[in-house]
């Protein structure tokens, strides 16, 4: 709590005086972001710092392994409502333009479904979260582009960023959307150990490095990074 303590104070003496406009502004006209970002709760990964947004630029959503629970028939959340609440905001009211769901290397979450979920019996809700990761197993299955060089928990963390934008695109409100090309879904997924983000590009068949030359084919047009 030091840390956080004193990190607040030099946010009010060194960095709020210039985003003083920012605020005023935001309070005003409030939040228009054109992003919905998934990513793991994990200490190590932090959206806005890895993006270099601004308050007001993405709408975040962040659980345990980027997990998000798939809809059921009536395009009811068959697990936390949280998630489910959230894209249903950020479409009818924010009026976003992109989701994204960024995992991670190393990821915990991602370990624990490879392990197994039997050995979280003593932490209930955590076991019965993890059960939304589950299918990553056969989504490996389909995705030999994945590269086998990784170990075992990035793959199945690279794995599992497609299958929870596939667990997103069951809400009958995010397919209608897709289809009439209102919104474009993404699979991002950060390397902890070097920073770098990889990038899922349907057209290419795998994860792309997204460093300054791949970016400006994105920016050009050329390449779409997304997921379908």
């Amino acid at each position: 709590m030091e840390k956080l303590i004193r990190g607040l104070i030099d946010f009010r003496k060194n960095k709020l005086p210039g985003l003083a406009p920012l605020f005023k502004e935001l309070a005003e006209r409030g939040q228009k972001p054109d992003v919905l970002f998934f990513a793991c709760a994990d200490s190590r990964v932090v959206p806005n710092l890895m993006v270099s947004t601004d308050p007001g630029d993405l709408f975040v959503v962040r659980s345990v392994g980027n997990l998000v629970a798939p809809a059921n028939a009536e395009g009811i959340s068959v697990g936390d409502v949280s998630e489910a609440s959230a894209i249903e905001f950020s479409l009818a009211k924010l009026k976003i333009k992109h989701i994204v769901v960024c995992g991670h290397s190393r990821c915990g979450a991602i370990e624990a479904i490879l392990n197994g979920r039997e050995h979280y019996s003593s932490l209930p809700n955590l076991k019965a979260w993890l059960a939304h990761g589950e299918a990553a197993f056969a989504r490996l299955v389909r995705s030999p582009f994945i590269k086998p060089e990784l170990s075992a928990v990035d793959r199945l963390s690279q794995a599992n960023v497609l299958q929870q934008l596939e667990h997103i695109a069951s809400y009958a409100n995010v397919r209608k959307l897709v289809d009439e090309g209102a919104i474009t879904l993404h699979g991002w997924w950060f390397d902890v150990g070097t920073g770098d983000v990889h990038v899922y590009d349907k057209d290419r068949g795998g994860y792309i490095l997204l460093d300054e030359a791949e970016a400006e084919r994105v920016l050009a047009g050329q390449s779409a990074f997304q997921h379908s």
